[in-house]
């Protein structure tokens, strides 16, 4: 099988970006443009020839060294967890400052309206939904566990019971999602002037993609099911001011559990070459790299946008490698999935290897 993942060009980040500032006119970013436009600049210092990183305590390199707008201390752009790919647009601040910028929180109410939640939801009832326990009913009599490993088939997530715990995990998507200026999408997009969803083909992949197992479709359709009612996948986003918005489990997970499926827009990769977006996904790799597609999350997307990668050049960053990136051949469409490697505890964070079987990603900056 073809990569799970393959990124189209090193952006040199972890996919977890700071929640960007409303946009402000700034004339100056770097101190290289501070001090070749300072006959022009008002500034508050004497002089910024002193600036040095904070991290590495040096001040070469002064056209990556950042200025923060509110501390105006300088940091380089490859020394900042996550790093900072590109010159921030507007105001930029640095990840101590930011540690306490407030994060917006939504009510019951927005929360439903924003993921288009059924009204009839359980998430205003008191206890789990029947639907809930009836999957717990049938995977009690579904086998003993040895044969459901030996069989890796999908396995449902299982929500939590408490309506208040779902409406915080729910809440805290919403949150990151709007940080980043993003709309959430549970399904892959094709717009106008992009690939077109006819261009989705399995046939075309270059030696074949997996078919997923009716078994498991039926699996996917039972969670999306179970989403559109409220009943949330036991998932928490939160924000780490090195690792930025990343993913951690709020319940328990087993092994094999579908997690969340990869959405986003659609392009053709030859369109996307140059693009500085650091979370593309691989959706379709064509014998012809022309019909290649990828799903770009930085305008839709849902909580795969913020699952972490592992730094694979380590022994302790694999070892915190917890779940797996998959494509499979869903009727005649690509599809991407993430998907546990193995039993996850409460409160543990999410990782994956971006890479798959290539290495094309630098994952040595990955904390």
């Amino acid at each position: 099988m073809a990569p799970a993942r393959k990124f189209i060009r090193f952006s040199g980040s972890s996919r977890r970006t700071v929640p960007p500032s409303p946009p402000q006119p700034r004339k100056y970013k770097t101190i290289a443009e501070v001090l070749a436009k300072a006959e022009y600049a008002v500034v508050e210092r004497e002089s910024y020839s002193d600036v040095i990183c904070e991290q590495c305590r040096s001040g070469d390199s002064a056209d990556e060294l950042l200025l923060c707008d509110k501390c105006d201390k300088g940091f380089h752009m490859n020394c900042l967890r996550p790093i900072v790919v590109k010159l921030p647009m507007g105001s930029w601040l640095c990840p101590k400052c930011c540690e306490h910028r407030r994060v917006r929180k939504f009510s019951q109410k927005r929360i439903i309206d924003f993921f288009r939640i059924q009204r009839s939801s359980c998430v205003d009832e008191k206890c789990g939904s029947p639907q809930a326990q009836d999957t717990r009913k049938r995977r009690k009599r579904s086998g003993p566990l040895v044969m459901q490993k030996k069989r890796r088939r999908l396995l449902p997530f299982t929500p939590v019971e408490d309506p208040s715990q779902r409406l915080q995990e729910m809440g805290s998507l919403a949150s990151a999602l709007t940080a980043l200026n993003m709309e959430f999408s549970d399904d892959l997009t094709y717009l106008p002037g992009w690939a077109p969803r006819s261009a989705n083909q399995a046939k075309l992949e270059k030696g074949g993609m997996q078919v997923l197992p009716k078994e498991d479709i039926e699996t996917l359709e039972h969670c999306r099911a179970m989403s559109k009612r409220g009943e949330w996948p036991p998932l928490l986003v939160v924000f780490d001011s090195c690792e930025g918005f990343t993913v951690e489990a709020d319940g328990p997970i087993k092994d094999m559990t579908f997690i969340a499926e990869y959405t986003g827009d659609v392009d053709y990769l030859k369109n996307r070459e140059k693009d500085d977006c650091d979370s593309m996904m691989t959706l379709l790799l064509a014998n012809d790299s022309s019909r290649s597609l990828v799903i770009c999350p930085d305008k839709r997307g849902n909580i795969a946008r913020f699952i972490n990668g592992i730094n694979n050049h380590t022994a302790d960053g694999k070892k915190k490698q917890n779940c797996k990136c998959v494509r499979y051949n869903v009727n005649s469409e690509c599809r991407v999935f993430l998907v546990a490697t193995r039993d996850i505890a409460k409160g543990e964070r999410l990782y994956y290897d971006y890479n798959g079987y290539e290495h094309e990603y630098p994952t040595h900056h990955f904390v």
